[in-house]
């Protein structure tokens, strides 16, 4: 679910709500079917069918959750219906089904009234340790080594092994059948007609893809594939996208460079790489919560990590918390809708950041949003200005706002006398930022740790913009 949907609290309501679900009817259902066929053969039955459908979902998973992000995208279905949905025709029937062993067990294993207290305990206690040992096999173990579908594939294979030993011999197909779908290789989920894919991993966070187009263009591209996340030109420094607008940006705080840049949320480096090469005697901290993105950066989009380009496998917020530097720039780059992690939106958040700058620093914020709607652009601006004597905002596209909050007042005419002082290609950059460069929008309620609803307030703001016909 987490590379359509993303991992958000809404996403984890719906699946742990689903599975409670879905199990509360496998005990009824398993209760039922115990008292009409209280054989071991109908309950060997059962198993197998839950294991075949559940070998079937990481197949059928790639397509239809590409059917629902699609829907998604232009009906504004929302994380909280995309996700539920989702969830409820991929795993609740083989989860009921599996639900419906304990009970069908307890009932076979089950000889004596006298003896039934004791058996339901002993039933239950290995049906939880059971459980335990498969979360820690298959996030520990199985998904780092092996994948999610291999994962599926290896629980759906031990349950239909299993399974079949209490049938005839020809239901030894289809374990069998199950064993043979592990040599399927693990499918892309975005096709493209015109790039080139040059590598596709699924990482512990999310499902990640370079692609290349004919003109030597590279871009990475994460989970549903909708959002750009870091961009390569061949000869160029440049991205004409939002990431050139933290390259001026803070000189409309102070007009030099900054000399300690905190950059959070850097993907394959697109904006650590520029700086590096435009700015070499600004020390860059960049860092990112996914380390293989930071590999993919070295070896496909430039980022060549050094003294002054220090690369951090760490989450944004705990990172500001446990070092002990102080900069005179933070940029955080880890908005991509509908993927907001709220404790990332939060006064207290920007309270830490602000701790960490130094005198004059400034926070810059990339917002992206539909052109349509302001709603998590006006959120943010109240929460910042909760913590910052200023913030301003530079609408450097449709769908993206970089909002500046520092102390000082970011003006105009300090970053039009930056400009003169960059390097040639930065002057115009400047100078068109500077033109953009605009008081904060009103409006928008703080958010905090406590009460930081910034899933529901992203769905309305896409379920807006469908109203209006915005893809």
């Amino acid at each position: 679910m987490a590379p359509f949907f993303g991992a958000s609290t809404i996403v984890w309501a719906n699946t742990i709500a689903i599975v409670l679900v879905a199990l509360s009817v496998g005990y009824w259902f398993g209760g039922r079917m115990a008292d009409r066929r209280p054989t071991l053969p109908a309950l060997c039955a059962t198993v197998l069918v839950a294991s075949a459908l559940m070998a079937l979902v990481p197949f059928v998973a790639g397509p239809f959750l590409s059917l629902s992000v699609d829907a998604f995208d232009r009906y504004s279905i929302g994380t909280f219906a995309g996700s539920l949905f989702g969830v409820l025709v991929l795993v609740a029937v083989p989860v009921l089904m599996l639900g419906s062993v304990s009970p069908w067990a307890i009932r076979l294993k089950m000889h004596a009234v006298e003896d039934s207290g004791e058996m339901a305990g002993r039933m239950y206690a290995i049906s939880t340790v059971g459980s335990l040992l498969g979360t820690f096999a298959a996030s520990l173990l199985l998904i780092p080594l092996v994948g999610t579908q291999r994962t599926f594939l290896t629980f759906a294979l031990i349950t239909a092994a299993v399974a079949a030993l209490g049938l005839r011999p020809r239901w030894a197909l289809v374990p069998l059948a199950i064993a043979a779908l592990m040599a399927v290789p693990v499918g892309t989920i975005k096709g493209s007609s015109t790039a080139k894919v040059l590598h596709e991993a699924d990482t512990e966070y999310q499902y990640a893809r370079v692609v290349q187009y004919p003109d030597g263009e590279r871009r990475l591209e994460l989970n549903e594939g909708l959002a750009i996340h870091s961009l390569y030109r061949p000869g160029s420094y440049l991205t004409r996208g939002y990431w050139d607008a933290f390259l001026v940006d803070p000189l409309a705080v102070r007009p030099e460079p900054p000399g300690h840049v905190a950059m959070l949320g850097t993907a394959a480096g697109t904006t650590a790489r520029a700086y590096a090469h435009y700015f070499p005697a600004t020390t860059v901290d960049a860092v990112e919560i996914d380390g293989e993105l930071l590999d993919i950066g070295e070896r496909y989009f430039g980022l060549r990590p050094g003294p002054r380009l220090r690369l951090h496998t760490a989450d944004a917020r705990p990172y500001l918390r446990d070092t002990d530097q102080r900069f005179d720039a933070i940029f955080l780059d880890t908005y991509r809708q509908p993927y907001i992690p709220f404790y990332l939106t939060t006064k207290e958040f920007f309270a830490l950041a602000h701790d960490r700058l130094n005198q004059g620093g400034s926070l810059l914020v990339n917002v992206g949003h539909p052109s349509s709607s302001d709603r998590l652009e006006k959120v943010l601006t109240a929460t910042l200005r909760a913590v910052f004597a200023h913030v301003a905002r530079d609408p450097v596209k449709s769908t993206n706002t970089i909002l500046i909050a520092s102390d000082t007042a970011p003006s105009r005419t300090v970053l039009e006398r930056a400009a003169f002082a960059l390097p040639p290609d930065l002057r115009a950059l400047a100078g068109a930022a500077a033109g953009r460069l605009a008081a904060p929008l009103g409006g928008g309620e703080v958010y905090t740790d406590d009460r930081a609803p910034v899933e529901w307030l992203v769905d309305a703001s896409i379920f807006k913009a469908a109203e209006q016909g915005e893809r």
